[in-house]
Parts: structure tokens; C-alpha cells; sequence
């Protein structure tokens, strides 16, 4: 999964075609531990997606610019717009996970 280490590098992300899925984190949260324990299989389970990481910690103006107020969150976005969002409550089981993208 790609590491957002400037801002450029998000806006470049989220204008491909294809959907991308960015995951809003950051070093300290138990919940996003919880979330690396599953996310590998799920991130080959759904290849025909960009997969994306931006610590909320270091670009805190483009979490709140995208409405991420927990973590982790689940951002998915096409063509430049945010098209789904998995708020930090729903995103602690696999199950959960699965079932957002599914729905996209």
C-alpha cells in the first residue's frame, strides 16, 4: 500500500479512474492496529482498487478538508471526488470492511 508523504501525492491519488481507497490513520490508535491485522487480506481480496495510507497526525488539514474526524477511516475516491466514506466506528472488523466495499 502506497505511503502519502506529500500533500501532491494525495491529489494525484485521488484523480485516477479507477477507485482508490485511502486509509486515514496514524502510528498511535489501537483501532488502526486492530485494522492492519485484517486489511492485507482485504487489500488482495479488492486488487482492481489504489490503495492508499495518510497518517491523520501529519496532514491534519486534509483529514478535516475530508470530514475524517476518527480513525481509521476509509476514504474512497474516482476521478478527484470522495464517492463513500467509512467512518473509524464502522471500521473495526473485517466484516465491516468487506461489506462498505461491496456496496460501492
Amino acid at each position: 500500500m502506497k505511503k502519502i508523504t506529500e500533500e501532491k501525492q494525495f491529489h494525484e491519488q485521488i484523480k485516477r479512474e479507477e477507485l482508490s481507497v485511502g486509509i486515514f490513520t496514524t502510528t498511535w490508535c489501537p483501532d488502526c492496529k486492530r485494522l492492519d491485522m485484517f486489511i492485507g487480506e482485504i487489500i488482495e481480496e479488492n486488487q482492481d482498487k489504489a490503495w492508499f495510507e495518510v497518517d491523520k497526525d501529519e496532514f491534519e488539514e486534509l483529514s478535516a478538508a475530508n470530514n475524517v474526524m476518527g480513525i481509521p477511516s476509509l476514504l474512497v475516491y474516482k476521478n478527484g471526488e470522495k464517492i463513500a466514506h467509512l467512518h473509524s466506528a464502522n471500521a473495526k472488523t473485517p466484516e465491516a470492511v468487506r461489506e462498505f466495499l461491496s456496496s460501492i
